[in-house]
């Protein structure tokens, strides 16, 4: 049976911990019955942050069920335990109305066994997300890609080597596993793995230079006088990127503190929350916390709308009122001076 947590359903929808939701079991015998659950459910949490990203949680953990049943009629059940987890945005409880995959499996066995079944598993998994209506990623963070599928002795061999070798390809893939959040299976997993990272760094200072190298180039948004820069051709003419020019200063440089103090958190606000309990920090990241609470409320309500995935990065801003776009311009303004203050933090080498 499912067991929904507490969320802000429609009155004959109430569902809280622990209750059975008998009618669920019939209805979520296919892909195709969670795909219309959520196509029917979804846009009531549109403009509710939290609410949203509780809905694609189950809506993902449903799916798994059925991936997880779907396996078990062929090679029967798990053999060991395991850890199902996503990141990028939903790790991070960040996901717009519309979002794609990133997720990876890490498993207990490190046997050819346990192998072959959680590769099946992570392709089955992958499939069912894209029936219920998550696109896949196009950069093949998915559990069906065995980059991201992999016994626990393999992940820290994995993350060794990305730690060590000196690519773009390597810190970027750090980078998104940091963001990586259990929703099946064993919590623990995960956080040893990025304590993993952490440990690394701390004896190995170059890795944090890595990480800061890595986020350097922070797109432009806000020119000498005021005015707000814009795409100049194509379909979103006229729009800002929102994620590259607003989101990312903010994830990028808050990810690169939570490493820097080895959090496990993944949330934006939560890091942020957390860095505030270090006194060097508190000052300066409660207005950014504030600034990030607000991207996300306008990013709910300017996009409740989009009909595309692409569509959820893109602001036009000649629709938005002159109070609005004066508030996304100081959020843009911000998050380059986040940013900024990061990096001054790497160049003085402060121990915080």
């Amino acid at each position: 049976m499912l067991a929904y947590k507490k969320m802000t359903w429609p009155d004959t929808l109430i569902m809280t911990k622990g209750e059975e939701v008998s009618h669920m079991h019939g209805e979520f015998d296919s892909y195709e019955s969670i795909k219309k659950w959520k196509d029917e459910h979804i846009h009531q949490f549109a403009l509710d942050t939290k609410g949203l990203n509780d809905f694609h949680d189950e809506m993902m953990r449903s799916a798994s069920k059925l991936a997880l049943f779907q396996l078990e009629k062929e090679f029967g059940l798990p053999p060991c335990k395991y850890t199902w987890f996503v990141t990028g945005s939903g790790g991070r409880i960040e996901q717009g109305i519309i979002s794609d995959q990133d997720h990876g499996l890490i498993y207990e066995e490190h046997t050819e066994k346990a192998n072959h079944y959680f590769k099946k598993l992570g392709e089955e998994l992958s499939k069912g997300l894209y029936h219920i209506g998550y696109p896949y990623c196009e950069g093949k963070i998915m559990s069906s890609n065995p980059i991201w599928c992999k016994s626990m002795v393999d992940w820290k061999s994995q993350l060794f080597h990305w730690m060590e070798e000196k690519s773009w390809e390597s810190i970027r893939y750090l980078q998104i596993f940091y963001d990586a959040r259990c929703v099946v299976g064993e919590r623990d997993y995960v956080k040893e793995l990025k304590r993993t990272i952490f440990h690394y760094q701390k004896q190995n200072h170059q890795l944090l230079q890595r990480f800061m190298d890595n986020i350097q180039r922070i797109k432009h948004s806000v020119g000498p006088l005021g005015q707000i820069y814009v795409e100049q051709s194509g379909k979103y003419e006229g729009c800002i990127d929102i994620k590259k020019a607003a989101f990312l200063p903010y994830v990028n440089s808050i990810r690169f503190l939570a490493i820097k103090e080895g959090l496990v958190e993944t949330s934006t606000l939560e890091r942020i929350d957390c860095l505030c309990g270090i006194d060097a920090y508190r000052k300066e990241l409660l207005l950014y916390k504030r600034n990030f609470e607000m991207l996300l409320d306008y990013r709910c309500y300017l996009f409740k709308n989009a009909a595309s995935y692409d569509d959820v990065h893109y602001l036009d801003i000649r629709n938005l009122s002159k109070n609005d776009r004066r508030k996304i311009k100081s959020i843009l303004r911000d998050g380059k001076k986040l940013h900024q203050y990061v990096q001054g933090i790497m160049v003085k080498g402060v121990d915080k």
